[in-house]
Parts: C-alpha cells; structure tokens; sequence
C-alpha cells in the first residue's frame, strides 16, 4: 500500500527536484497551532529529527526477522516480549494484551495433474544458498492461504485470468463454464480472497492461484537471488477470508477474542471459504497451465510463461486437497502508553504490525523499525523533560497477516474507551525507496501535507512532498502544480487502520515510502534480511525518513492547541465522489443496454447464473434516474460549514497573544471546541452498517466487496448501482446524506465555538 511511481517517471523527476533545496523557504504557522505555538513546536521537532538512526533500525531488522515469526510461532512471541521491553526502555507504560483467534495452519495439501498427463507439484519454496534465513523450512509456514475451507476434490481445470467478476463475464460470452470445475487464476487484479468467492459463486469446487511472471516474476527484472523479483518457486501465501464481510477473528465477529467471548461453530463462520484454495509457484503452474486444452485466451489475459494460454477446460483435470488444523492461536498486541498532560483523556494511536507469514522483513518489519525509533526519540524527549497534551499510543500487532487480527480484536475489546477518547490513529506497514504513500480521511488531508512538505526526501534532497508534487505534473495530474494540498487517496483495507476508521469512525491515515524497488518476494520465505539489505531501503535512509514523517505527524496531533482537522479538502472530496456516482448511473445504463443487444444478437455462449451476486450484467432493467438531491444538499451543507471553520480558525490562529487573566479561559473553550472535533469524523458512522456487512460503517469508505483492498467510496450507493439493485439506490443515497448532514452540523457547531475563543 505504498505510493508507487515507475523509474522511468523518476528519471526525468531527479533532474527538475533538485533545483529546489528542502527548507528553502520559511516555514509556516503549522496547522493547529498559532504563531507561537508553532514555533515552540518547530523547536521541538528539530530535535525529534535528529534522534532516529538507520543503523538501529538494520540491527532490529536482523533481530526481529530473524526467523518465523506467524502468529502461534515461539519467535512471533519473543519477538512481542522484547519489542514490550524495548518500548519500556524508552520510557513508555508498555504492555501485552491477549487475544485467542481462530488460525489454521495447513495439515496436508496436494496439487495434482492427472490427466492428460501427471505432475505432480512441489508446493515448496527452495532454498537460497546465499539467503542465510531461506532454508528455516522446519519453522516456516508451508505455503497456503489461510482460511481456506478443507476440501478434496477433482476436476477439470479451467484459466480464469485474475478471477475477477469482469473475467466470468469475458468466459461467458465464450459459452465457457466453471460449474464443477477447478479454476486456477493470477494474484493481481484484486485481493486474493475475491478469487474463491467469485468462482464458488460461479459453481466451481476449487480454486488455485499463482504468480505469473508478467506480473510478478522474470519480466520485471532478474529473479532473486541474482535480483529482487520473483523465482520461479516463490510462492504468495496470504489469507482468503471474506474480509469485506468483516476482519478479525472469524468466530467472534464485533467482540473481542478474549478467552471467555462467545464463539460461533466453525462451520457457521461466514468468512470461511466455501471451496478448498491453495496458492503455488509458476514454476508449479506452468505444466498445468500447459496442459489445458480450448481456444487460447485473448492478449490481456496472457502472461508471461513460454506457453500458448488457454482457457481450458480441455482434458487437463486436476486434483487438489487442502486440510487444516483449525485450532485457537494467541495473539500477542504489545500496546505502549506515553501519558498526555491538559489533555490527557484524548489518544493519538499509532500502530505498525509484527508478525509475518515467514521472515517478513519488508513487511512489516520495514515499518516497525521505523515506529519503535520513533517511541525511541519521544521517550528520550520525555526522559528530556517535555510531555505530550494528549496521550500517545504506540501500538505493535499481532496477527494483521491472517485478516487483521490483532487490531480487530483490540478494537473491539476497547471501543467504548476508544469511542470516547481517540483522536486519530497513524498506521504504516511496509516500507521500501522512493515517494511518500498517503491514504486517509480527507478531514486530515490539509494535515499530511502539511507534515509531508517538513520531511526531506534522502534521496531527492527536496521535502517528500515536492518530489511527490513534481512526479504527478510530469505523470499528468492536472491539479498538482496549482493545488495548495496534494490529493490523498482514501483507504480501502489490507491493514490495521481498517477497525479503527471503518468501523468505530476515528479518522486514519496510513503512510510509507516506496516506488523505487522493484520487488517480487512479497509473502514468500524471501522477504528477509538478505533481500532487504540487498534490493531494498539498503542504507535504511527511508527508514529514518519514514520515523521522522510518522512522529512529527503523531508530535503534531499531541501537542495540537486545536485537533488539526481541515474540512474544505473532505468537502470538495466527497463532491467529486457525488459527481462519480452521477456518472456511474449513466454507464451501468449504457452497459446494461449494450449487454440486452448483444444478448438479442446471440452473443452470448451460455446465461449467466442468476443466483451469482457479482456485477450488473446479470441486471436485465436499466437504472432509473436516481434522487442525488440529498446528497448534494448535503455536500453544499458540508462546504459551507467547513469555510465558516476555516474562517473561524484563521481568525484564531492570527489573534495575539492573550493576556494571562484570560488565558485560562481562552484554554477551556478550546478544550471544548477539541472535545468537538474528537467526535467529528463519528458523524459518518451508519447505525447499522453496510447492507448485508453491518460492521462496516462508515459511510464513506469501504473495501469494495468485490475488490477487497481496493477502496469503494460512498460504498452503499456505489455498489447499489454496481451491483443492479436499483431499488436500494435512493435509500442508501438518503443515510449517506444523513451523516453529511451531521458532519456538517457538527463542523458549523465547533466554528461558533472557535470563534467564541478570545
């Protein structure tokens, strides 16, 4: 989940960046603070920068990613104990909370080609005679997807390209069906977990998934060890539970998995595959691949193995068995307090995962590293003699690999504590070279600008805001060069900011460097040491980049005489979202129309399964005209509110000192107007969720249902319309305008407030 920009797009960059020195102009009254504030603030951040170094950061990589750390593993615990001892070093109020979870972990597995010929295949990744921690196969997970249903079956195999709904569609035009069948799809194009459940809605009884070179392998480079990408038996594990019905524990949906919570049957767990799902290499699926019969796929579907790609399914069959141990695992949070002073009752959460699917020294141990030298500098500040306003939180899950485990549960077992109290939680997760990724709630947009324009890029030698800036101008976006704040983009899922924006409403946002390393290891035995010295943050300069980023960011939110929120930027954001949608009622309608032509002119092989729930196609009414009134009522509600904010804030932050004798006073009004803004991004909460996935309620931003990570904004209109159910659309426009409405109250209500402040 990082920013990613091509080399070439870098190359013409280096030469127009470097013209501009980091910090050659003065620097701004930061946001939240007035004249004098800022500057003490300033000061303070000076010496933060100056605390994290690279050199710890490579020594607790080597630590950390030393062996397999997945979650039930004795090294995921000791690594737990001495990351709690090393924040209690600090200085930090440092704990571990449990949790036990529901983690399978495979038993047998067998992927077999039966006919017309036999292979069998390896299901093993090799080991690396220069790779120090390649070869720890007693330790390591084998590779599987976790939550994989058990299942033995045999069938013929059938090519769906990325397994996405877009591609049954392109298999049924062809008259080519997947009922009773094994399918065997790409990684890409989605999340992992959308490639079951679509081809068990389509009737198929298993499913394989492998990395194909042309996305992730020899065409993008030397493969590893000679470079940094894929090997021909590198393998991506990764969970397959239904995440965008809900993450966490499986079978304790909504509560936390403390030893005496009340758990569901395996069998009733609704995010539990309904057919078997084992991943393998493309040296694994090449023979099976090549064994498939049918007419050849067309171009965007081919990859990059030296066969003719075929749809199948042929005579090729294949047997495939996937049987689990379903037991309860713990999970190990090490959670880490710094106490706040006059506003101690109000936390800023920062969170970074620790466990891994093998070594994972990329992810997460890239951002780890990055976070505990940062609770290093805010303790060795503390010890100094300076404390925070609010309370810091420094937390390290456990778990997130599995479906986001650790946070989940920790969410849920807190959240009337953190319903009352959270400020804003900061997650990162993987870290490599290259641009500043930013993703959040675009009340905090204005804020990360801010931060990202006051930390300089090590490589560029320009703040990582400019180098981003000048990326997007030469990749085209017409607004970058103009626009007072970069676009950020809004989050989806895929990590631990999922529980806390997305179902308690604290506003989020989750950073990280990359872009300039090709990689291919992701969830393999390789992500370790070896390769993240070797073709990665190298010099661990974008580690200390991404310290600095993320805790001048939490210092910022701390120590804020009012909570940095901005609402001018989230209301022309959700505008556009509005005009989205506007549009896209105009293109299901041309689609549906083209699709009744094409099905009239027989071109069509075979019709659709009605009973499968994926995209429109399968819809035979076109739209109606839908009521967006509400909505835009709302967003211009929104807009106005947020400039009598800016208004107000302004006035604020441009006031003189004031004297002593009302400064207790001026204190307690801003108080309350904090107290406000705490609550503001709560406003978008749905009391009752998503249709059909009540825990998510936000009504903003969602993973899509059928794209996992990928974001779907305004998520209950949008997949209304993609989804076909017409009579839905109008209904769930009106509660996403009711949260509008709300935030734009409660926006107006902490202008009065602000303004009140003398």
């Amino acid at each position: 989940m990082v920013f990613v920009m091509s080399r070439p797009v870098y190359s013409l960059l280096a030469g127009v960046v470097l013209l501009v020195p980091f910090a050659s102009e003065p620097a701004p009254i930061i946001l939240g603070f007035n004249a004098q504030s800022s500057q003490a603030e300033r000061d303070l951040e000076a010496k933060f920068r100056s605390i994290p170094e690279p050199a710890r950061m490579r020594d607790m990589m080597q630590r950390l990613s030393a062996r397999p750390h997945h979650v039930g593993s004795p090294y995921d615990k000791q690594n737990a104990e001495w990351i709690r001892d090393q924040f209690a070093a600090f200085g930090w109020d440092a704990k571990i909370e449990t949790f036990d979870v529901l983690f399978p972990t495979p038993v047998e597995r067998a992927v077999e080609l039966v006919a017309p010929t036999t292979y069998k295949a390896q299901l093993q990744e090799t080991t690396v005679s220069v790779d120090p921690t390649s070869g720890q196969h007693a330790e390591q997970l084998p590779t599987y997807n976790a939550y994989s249903r058990d299942g033995d079956v045999t069938g013929p195999l059938v090519f769906v390209n990325y397994g996405v709904p877009a591609d049954y569609e392109e298999l049924e035009r062809r008259g080519i069906s997947v009922r009773g069948a094994i399918v065997i799809a790409k990684y890409g194009g989605s999340w992992r977990g959308i490639k079951p459940k679509v081809a068990a809605e389509h009737g198929a009884v298993g499913c394989l998934i492998y990395s194909d070179p042309r996305d992730d392998g020899y065409s993008g480079g030397d493969v590893f060890p000679k470079g940094p990408m894929r090997p021909p038996q590198g393998v991506q594990r990764g969970s397959v539970a239904d995440m965008p019905t809900f993450p966490g524990d499986p079978l304790t949906p909504g509560v936390g998995a403390t030893k005496d919570a009340k758990r569901l049957a395996i069998a009733d767990a609704p995010t539990i595959t309904k057919i078997p799902v084992l991943p393998i290499s493309y040296g694994d699926a090449q023979p099976l691949l090549a064994a498939l019969g049918g007419p050849t796929v067309p171009g965007n579907w081919r990859g990059g193995l030296p066969i003719t790609y075929r749809f199948g399914p042929g005579a090729a069959r294949v047997h495939l068995k996937v049987k689990s141990d379903w037991s309860l695992k713990t999970l190990y949070d090490v959670v880490a307090r710094l106490l706040g002073t006059t506003e101690a009752d109000q936390w800023v959460i920062r969170g970074n995962h620790h466990d891994a699917w093998v070594n994972g020294a990329e992810d997460p141990i890239s951002g780890l590293v990055a976070e505990l030298e940062e609770a290093r500098a805010l303790g060795q500040l503390s010890k100094q003699g300076w404390r925070p306003k609010r309370t810091i939180i420094y937390a390290a899950w456990d778990g997130e690999e599995p479906g986001l485990l650790g946070s989940t549960e920790w969410v849920e077992a807190h959240a009337t504590e953190l319903d009352q109290h959270a400020v804003a939680y900061l997650n990162s997760d993987t870290n490599d070279r290259g641009y500043l990724g930013m993703e959040g709630s675009h009340s905090l947009e204005k804020f990360i600008n801010g931060v990202a324009k006051d930390v300089e890029d090590p490589e560029a030698k320009v703040s990582s805001w400019k180098r981003n800036q000048a990326a997007l101008i030469l990749g085209g976006q017409a607004d970058a060069r103009g626009r007072e704040d970069l676009h950020i983009g809004a989050l989806g899922s895929g990590s631990d900011f999922t529980p806390f924006l997305q179902h308690l409403g604290i506003a989020s946002l989750n950073i990280g460097y990359g872009g300039e390393d090709d990689a291919g290891i992701y969830h393999s035995a390789y992500d370790d040491f070896y390769w993240y010295t070797h073709f990665s943050d190298t010099s661990f300069v974008y580690g200390r980049a991404l310290a600095q980023a993320a805790g001048i960011a939490v210092l910022r939110l701390a120590n804020a005489d009012v909570i940095p929120f901005a609402y001018t930027n989230l209301g022309e954001t959700v505008k556009t979202y509005v005009t989205e949608l506007e549009h896209l009622r105009d293109s299901r309608a041309k689609e549906i129309a083209e699709r009744k032509k094409q099905i009239a002119d027989g071109l069509f092989g075979i019709v659709s399964d009605p009973h499968a729930p994926t995209t429109a196609p399968h819809v035979d009414s076109l739209p109606p005209q839908f009521n967006f009134a509400p909505l835009l009522n709302a967003v211009d509600a929104l807009s106005g509110a947020a400039a009598e904010f800016d208004k107000a804030y302004a006035a604020w932050r441009d006031r003189p000192p004031v004297m002593q004798a009302s400064a207790t006073a001026s204190a307690t009004k801003l108080a309350a107007v904090n107290e406000r803004l705490v609550k503001a991004e709560r406003a978008f909460l749905l009391a009752d969720g998503l249709k059909n996935r009540p825990w998510f309620k936000h009504s903003l931003y969602a993973p899509g249902l059928y794209t996992g990570y990928g974001v779907k904004t305004v998520p209950g209109v949008r997949e209304a319309i993609e989804q076909g159910t017409w009579q839905d659309v109008d209904g769930e426009i009106a509660r996403v305008a009711a949260t509008i409405q709300r935030e734009a109250a409660l926006v107006r209500q902490a202008a009065a407030d602000l303004a009140s402040v003398r």
